[in-house]
Formats: C-alpha cells, sequence, structure tokens
C-alpha cells in the first residue's frame, strides 16, 4: 500500500476507477495515437488543440493524486475538516463518525463500504487496512463497480 494515496475521508486512490482503469487506458490510446502519427494532424480535428494536451498530460503525468496532495474538490467538508484538525485519517479522530459522513455515506451505496473500512481501520489498524487496500487491487477492484456495494 502507498499511504500517498490514503484520502482523509478513507478511500484508497489506486482503487479509484480513474487510477485503476482510465489511467492504464489513457497511456495506451495516447501511445497508440502518438505512433500513429496523431500529434502532426490533430490540429486538424474539431476539438483537437484540447484534446491532445489534455491526453498526452493523462499519459505523461497522471490523472489524479491523493486529495491530501491537492486533487479532489477543494471545498469538500470532509477534508476541510481533516486539514484543519491535522488528522491523517477520518477514522482516527475522536469526532468519527460525524454529520459529514452521514451526507457522504447518502451519495452513492458503494461508499457504505468506506463505513465498513474506517471501522476496519479504527479496530484493527492501517496495516489491516492496507492489506485489504492491496488484496482488493489485486483483484481488480474499483469503488465505482456497482458488484461492490453491500446489501
Amino acid at each position: 500500500m502507498n499511504q500517498t494515496y490514503i484520502c482523509y475521508c478513507g478511500l484508497y486512490c489506486e482503487n479509484c476507477a480513474v487510477m485503476a482503469n482510465v489511467a492504464p487506458a489513457a497511456k495506451a490510446l495516447y501511445e497508440e495515437m502518438r505512433k500513429a502519427g496523431f500529434e502532426e494532424v490533430i490540429s486538424f480535428i474539431p476539438g483537437g488543440d484540447g484534446f491532445w494536451p489534455f491526453l498526452k498530460g493523462m499519459a505523461e503525468d497522471g490523472l489524479c493524486i491523493s486529495c491530501k496532495d491537492g486533487s479532489g474538490n477543494p471545498g469538500c467538508a470532509i477534508r476541510l475538516c481533516a486539514e484543519e484538525k491535522a488528522v491523517e485519517v477520518c477514522a482516527l479522530c475522536e469526532s468519527y463518525p460525524c454529520e459529514k459522513f452521514d451526507a457522504f455515506f447518502q451519495q452513492s451505496p458503494v461508499y457504505l463500504i468506506l463505513k465498513q473500512d474506517n471501522d476496519l481501520l479504527r479496530e484493527q489498524g492501517l496495516e489491516a487496512w492496507g492489506k485489504l487496500q492491496d488484496e482488493r487491487r489485486r483483484n481488480g477492484f474499483v469503488y465505482s463497480d456497482d458488484r461492490n456495494t453491500i446489501a
């Protein structure tokens, strides 16, 4: 587990569809288009002048980093609170769970997994939580997959 990718809320960026699926696809698309000579003709395609630098950036620099390093919604209430309280992960805050998570858990049934993950983090620590995240990544888990909702 790479601790750089632990979000304040307890999500693990490497199990996000953006990092797990979109980033590798962007790299592959960029390489194929570059090999086919698109760099020289992209300006003749409508929208190509904006698309090419965007795709190149995704392929070379990646798409996203943890919210702790600047990605994500800068106005996220969970993020702002964690930064103010100087906690690494909200599950380790003495106020967790708080009302900010009530709203967060309501966004999608997928986020109910986060509640279980944060409980694991609180009860068994970062090492057990990290092993779970690594196992998920090896098995192709991504948060946005509807098969990952819990009953």
